[in-house]
């Protein structure tokens, strides 16, 4: 998937040496014999970083802006709070909703040589449920504004 975006979920990660590659750019990632997951970044020079959550390809810094304001340890406790996270950072740069987003994850203890892709209608599942909480968040705050207005 040269120079396309793609965003690794690290909670569901698997063992080193797995990579994935985006414009000469490289994600390795995977768990310790402990279970703590790992997210390295290699550029052509060699040189790597540790990360949390990072994207790559075009509009990587747009996702990964988000991720900094979003990503919280809490957020990606579980395997569902990981991946919707990944699904809300990729809806900030990604148009029609679930329908482009394709996501692969790798869960600690299953083969670490693979990652599996998301059925379309999980990741659509987690496109209605955070386009819902954003409708009901925008009602809540156009009802507080329109209270706030009332007691002036």
């Amino acid at each position: 998937m040269v120079c396309r975006l793609f965003f690794v979920i690290v909670l569901i990660l698997n063992f080193l040496p797995f990579s994935i590659q985006s414009c000469h750019f490289h994600f390795y990632e995977g768990f310790d014999d402990d279970g703590t997951p790992h997210l390295y970044q290699t550029d052509p020079a060699g040189v790597y970083a540790e990360w949390k959550a990072n994207a790559i390809g075009r509009n990587a810094k747009t996702v990964r802006e988000f991720l900094e304001k979003n990503w919280t340890s809490e957020a990606v406790e579980t395997e569902e709070g990981a991946t919707k996270l990944a699904v809300k950072a990729l809806l900030e740069v990604v148009q029609l909703g679930g329908k482009n987003l394709e996501l692969a994850v790798m869960r600690k203890g299953d083969d670490p040589r693979k990652m599996h892709m998301l059925p379309v209608e999980t990741v659509e599942k987690y496109v209605k449920e955070i386009e819902e909480e954003k409708e009901k968040e925008a009602n809540d705050k156009t009802k507080k504004k329109g209270a706030s207005s009332d007691t002036k």
